[in-house]
């Protein structure tokens, strides 16, 4: 049986476990803002590139102290380091990179994920709010895999996993697997299935949000 965790994770604990869950090798873009903090839990023995859409193949952790280059910043323009080996191109290179198929997996955050999978990121809709697709577009018709990290719930308590987006869409029926601080979900055709919980059970979770919940096809039973 899964183990549920004791407690909801932070956005860094987060970012460590979707670390861990990155195929070695694979070629990597992280979204502006909480998935940045992927960087500085990537071992280097697992050999994971990884691309800043700015034009820049190969970025490490973030930068901090004597480390900081002003010259050298992740498209979230937060300072950053550089791996041996890395590289530096155009802009519109990077955006053929993404593009192309050329990225293994890409990591976004999000206002709104549907079960199937549909990507709402870029604008709330609401008068007053300045959209900022940026290349969210690109990355989610372009990477091989798309992963969502996100809170679970809006300020308000809002679900953010929905049986329809009722934002603007990013892309239709892209995202795989969604990271957020309750739960891990995988998404497809048939809905959402629970991998793991964080300080929830999945019938607290069936209680709290409107989409169908099947369990790993494993059959472990979260109760």
């Amino acid at each position: 049986m899964t183990t549920v965790h004791p407690r909801p994770l932070t956005m860094d604990a987060l970012a460590a476990v979707i670390a861990r869950d990155i195929p070695v090798g694979s070629y990597v873009n992280l979204g502006i803002g909480q998935p940045t903090k992927i960087s500085d839990h990537l071992p280097p023995e697992l050999g994971v590139v990884l691309h800043t859409e700015n034009g820049m193949l190969g970025m490490g952790p973030a930068a901090h102290g004597d480390e900081i280059d002003a010259d050298l910043t992740n498209a979230g323009k937060v300072p950053v380091t550089e791996l041996p080996g890395a590289s530096y191109f155009h802009h519109a290179d990077s955006f053929a990179m993404m593009r192309g198929g050329h990225l293994d997996v890409c990591v976004l955050g999000a206002f709104q994920v549907s079960a199937n999978g549909d990507l709402a990121n870029w604008h709330t809709g609401k008068p007053g709010d300045i959209p900022a697709v940026g290349g969210a577009m690109d990355l989610a018709i372009g990477a091989k895999e798309v992963y969502v990290m996100m809170t679970l719930f809006a300020k308000d308590g809002a679900p953010k996993l929905v049986p329809e987006c009722t934002y603007p869409l990013t892309g239709l029926a892209c995202v795989s697997r969604v990271y957020t601080d309750f739960a891990i979900f995988d998404l497809g055709p048939e809905g959402a299935t629970v991998r793991e919980t964080f300080g929830i059970t999945i019938g607290g979770l069936r209680e709290r949000l409107d989409v169908v919940l099947m369990a790993p096809e494993d059959g472990t039973v979260l109760v």
